[in-house]
């Protein structure tokens, strides 16, 4: 150790996961910070600087830590722990102050690196969890070497108020913990309070206390006082006399009709703004006009007659009461000491009061009205009221203006009860505020007088669920109760494909053996977004955004997600769980990138799928890939496996011995009519389909699809689709071009055999060969007097290591006659050309060594390397065609004639010269 700290704790890269990911099952903020010189400094060389991080978050006393027990995070900071580590645990007790309940957190090295680590925490909210992730490292930094700029009470303060702003009001928050607390799905719709419950055709949303089965007209009504007055007098309830006025004389003289005292208030108002009581004379109701005027978007005012009494909020849910409060207006009581101001002072630092909605209580707020209220009382504001001499503030009882709530559902009359809940069928409303005034709540309010002075469509809760004085009502168990009856399903069935190759093929095979069951199958893949068999968006969609936005599709009853290995790693699932995770191989591709070097790690990161499934799902294994088949250790729930091995082997015999205890899988039996699949269930065997009879085989030719068949049929027996659904949808699903876009799709052009698919990395073109090799020798053997050509056009994204590139070509060369090597339009990084002369050396290699192939060819461009291959394919030919603008190819061959293409400036014959974007490359 050397020099003296400074304050290098850098934040280098930042990721959110918004569900399962590689460090943790839930939704994780991830960090990777650099230490810089702080790599030599763990805390315990660091003199006072526990002491001080104690005294600015007390709340990290509680840590546990790798301890388990309690204090046991400060126990590793007077040992000496890394300052990246307490970041992860600063962050995490930033959001425990603002009342997020988070708790999980790791950090950990990059391999290969020194004193960079990769800090992973919890959050609830994204925003704040990323504000901490800031803060926590400008502490920690200010802690090693303070920062004069750097007010600790001032960034504090500054951080809560931002987690204020972006967190549910108490409403909202009640009914998310009671659908958490049933596992039903939530997702949040935007940056205010509108939130879909459930997934997809069982969603359903709420916005604060409005639910998806909240009436608009009701709502309308409700914000009509005048007319909510006159339907419930008609209904013969007991409500105070009113009138609509739009100008101050008009105000007067229904005042004067009324009789006084009277009410002033906005005709559409709410939370009590703008409400102006008790008012005496036509002075008081034209002042009054003016004020509850400003109130309301429509310009007009009601003036009613005053009743007199308490003030009670009845909570109406689903048509019966869920819950009363009395509500006592902003007040303070005299100690003969104080001023009024001083007394308001003292009430305000009570801990439970803060601005707004942030806590049980809203701080009391002293206005120009609240001053001339206690004017009326006698008193100014700097005067000292008499000990026990109650001073009110605001007239009416909303907890927004300062008022207390007191809990009296249990004291009500049945009567007053059977009124609210009359009130609200007769408005419509699903969930409603019905404010009653009267002398006492427990009293018929027909006998004692009183009247319903209002009915509020998205009335607060937290006057309920938090009163001030009596006992909390769980009012949000019959909100989800209305909108998910017990029983009701909230979730979707998911099934999630992923693996190195083959995923697109198997989501669609899913999809279609689901489709003609009857769902609507929402499924995202490479190619875009599908609901109900509609391409929504055309583009690579096999991330999490895409899997939430099927998600909250209301027609949607069932997903299929296709996960990209790309997805996991920069978000997560970006959904809680998955009933069935299919896993289809993990073979080198996209190594070298997001800190994924091996194979090993590939596989670790496409298990997060496994690691998705609740003990109810089934994880779909390939038993015949050794990384797969590892993967049964992190599977909560059952495994269903898949081979293509014959009995005998040794994965046979392991998939036996599970069949025996009870398990399931689906393997291949051959005999002399072919090969049949067979649903093993226990020691139950069920034939489902033979294989050269499913038209996307290719009469069992293209091997890739066989096990991608497999695969779809076990993750459909899994979900519990019958046998006889599953085998006519393997049955009717073929790789023609409108139900497999892009993958094995086989046309005939001027009677060229030509086959367009997606292959596009090593292990991709082993599986592509071997079709090429099995087709290929069918044709051959049919053509007694002439050896047909193999020609093929291959590319590879730029985001590969140069190794995979080469592979790419060797393997290539050993299938095809002829190689075309073109590159995408999207280079990703790579310099024009880069990607093809990689992609040619590997075809070159393995043509010195004696592979089929005999000559190579370089055309750039797409378009018009399918150009080139058709120039030269001869009827009877085999051209494979591996693209990335499918429809553009397909459109290409729909319009193909050799006088069309003429003059296209390609041939054979073409010299490097020629055209830049073209050469040869002969043996």
């Amino acid at each position: 150790m050397s020099g003296r700290p400074s304050p290098d704790l850098a934040i280098t890269e930042t990721r959110v996961y918004r569900g399962a990911n590689v460090w943790s099952y839930d939704r994780a903020i991830h960090l990777v910070v650099d230490l810089g010189s702080l790599e030599e400094f763990p805390t315990s060389t660091l003199p006072g600087f526990t002491d001080h991080l104690m005294t600015m978050l007390p709340g990290l006393r509680e840590h546990s830590c790798s301890r388990g027990r309690r204090g046991g995070f400060v126990e590793r900071l007077h040992e000496g722990t890394w300052l990246g580590h307490v970041a992860e645990h600063c962050a995490l007790a930033l959001q425990q102050v603002v009342g997020h309940d988070v708790r999980r957190g790791k950090t950990r090295a990059v391999k290969g690196t020194t004193g960079v680590y990769n800090v992973i925490y919890g959050y609830d909210d994204e925003q704040v969890g990323l504000a901490a992730g800031r803060l926590a490292v400008r502490l920690v930094n200010h802690l090693v070497e303070a920062d004069p700029e750097f007010d600790w009470e001032a960034e504090l303060e500054s951080f809560i108020r931002r987690a204020q702003r972006t967190a549910f009001g108490p409403s909202t928050q009640a009914i998310l913990d009671e659908a958490m607390s049933r596992d039903i799905p939530w997702i949040r719709l935007n940056q205010y309070s509108l939130v879909q419950l459930g997934q997809g055709v069982h969603a359903k949303r709420i916005r604060a206390t409005m639910t998806s089965e909240t009436s608009a007209i009701a709502v309308d009504i409700a914000s009509d006082k005048d007319l909510t007055t006159r339907l419930l007098g008609a209904a013969g309830l007991p409500v105070p006399k009113q009138e609509s006025v739009r100008t101050a004389d008009q105000a007067a003289r229904v005042a004067v009709r009324i009789g006084f005292p009277v009410v002033v208030k906005p005709l559409d108002g709410n939370h009590g703004r703008g409400v102006c009581l008790n008012l005496e004379d036509e002075a008081e109701v034209r002042e009054a006009f003016e004020t509850a005027k400003g109130e309301s978007k429509r310009g007009v005012v009601v003036v009613e007659s005053f009743v007199t009494g308490k003030d009670y909020r009845c909570l109406i849910i689903d048509g019966r009461v869920a819950a009363i409060a009395e509500r006592v207006p902003a007040s303070v009581t005299g100690d003969g000491i104080s001023t009024v101001e001083q007394l308001v002072d003292t009430a305000n630092a009570d801990p439970r009061r803060g601005v707004g909605h942030e806590k049980v209580l809203t701080r009391i707020k002293v206005d120009a009205a609240a001053e001339a209220l206690v004017a009326d009382q006698g008193f100014e504001m700097t005067a000292v009221p008499p000990e026990g001499q109650v001073v009110k503030l605001a007239l009416t009882g909303n907890m927004s203006t300062g008022g207390i709530s007191i809990d009296r559902t249990l004291e009500a009359h049945p009567e007053n009860a059977e009124i609210a809940e009359e009130a609200a069928r007769m408005i419509g409303l699903d969930i409603a505020g019905i404010d009653f005034i009267c002398p006492d709540i427990t009293e018929p309010v027909r006998e004692t007088g009183g009247a319903i002075c209002e009915v509020n469509a998205a009335p607060g809760f937290r006057m309920h669920t938090h009163p001030t004085i009596g006992d909390p009502q769980f009012i949000a168990k019959p909100v989800v109760d209305m909108l998910f009856p017990p029983g009701t399903p909230s979730r979707i069935p998911i099934v999630a494909v992923t693996g190195t190759n083959g995923k697109t093929t198997t989501s669609r095979m899913i999809s279609h053996i689901f489709k003609g069951m009857g769902h609507k199958v929402g499924m995202t893949s490479t190619d875009g977004v599908v609901i109900d068999e509609r391409l929504l968006i055309r583009a690579d969609a096999s991330g999490p955004r895409s899997a939430r936005m099927v998600l909250q599709n209301p027609r949607v009853d069932l997903a299929v997600f296709e996960v990209a290995r790309g997805g996991i790693l920069r978000e997560g699932l970006g959904y809680e769980r998955n009933d069935v995770a299919v896993v289809l191989n993990v073979a080198p591709d996209h190594l070298g990138l997001r800190g994924i070097d091996t194979v090993e790690q590939l596989a670790d990161v496409k298990a997060v799928l496994v690691e998705a499934v609740p003990r109810d799902g089934h994880a779909v294994l390939n038993a015949d890939d050794p990384l797969v088949r590892a993967m049964r250790r992190r599977c909560s729930g059952q495994v269903v496996w898949i081979s293509m091995d014959e009995p005998g082997s040794e994965t046979r015999d392991m998939i036996d011995a599970h069949c025996r205890r009870g398990g399931k899988a689906l393997v291949l039996n051959p005999s002399e009519r072919g090969e049949m699949i067979v649903v093993k269930h226990g020691p139950r065997e069920m034939q489902l389909a033979w294989t050269h009879l499913l038209p996307s085989t290719f009469a069992g030719r293209a091997r890739m699809n066989v096990q991608n068949a497999l695969a779809a049929a076990a993750a459909a027996f899994a979900t519990g689709a019958p046998l006889h659904d599953i085998r006519q949808g393997l049955r009717t699903f073929s790789t023609n071009y409108y139900l497999s876009p892009g993958r094995l799709n086989e046309v005939e052009v001027n009677g060229v055999n030509v086959v367009v698919d997606y292959c596009h990395n090593a292990p991709g073109m082993k599986m592509l060969g071997d079709f090429v090799d099995r087709t290929g020798d069918s044709m051959e053997s049919s053509h007694a007097l002439a050896r047909p050509s193999r020609i093929g056009v291959i590319a590879t994204a730029g985001d590969r290591r140069d190794e995979d590139m080469r592979e790419l070509g060797v393997i290539a060369a050993r299938h095809f006659d002829v190689v075309v090597v073109r590159e995408d339009n999207q280079l990703r990084g790579k310099e024009r050309g880069y990607v093809a002369d990689l992609v040619t050396d590997g075809v070159r290699s393995a043509m010195e060594d004696g592979a089929r192939c005999k000559q190579v060819e370089v055309v750039l461009d797409e378009i018009e390397a399918v150009r080139h291959a058709m120039s030269r394919a001869n009827a009877g030919d085999l051209l494979v065609l591996c693209v990335d603008k499918h429809a553009a190819v397909m459109s290409e061959l729909e319009n193909w004639s050799p006088q069309a293409q003429a003059g296209s400036g390609v041939t054979d014959e073409s010299s490097p010269g020629a055209d830049p974007d073209y050469y040869t490359a002969d043996a």
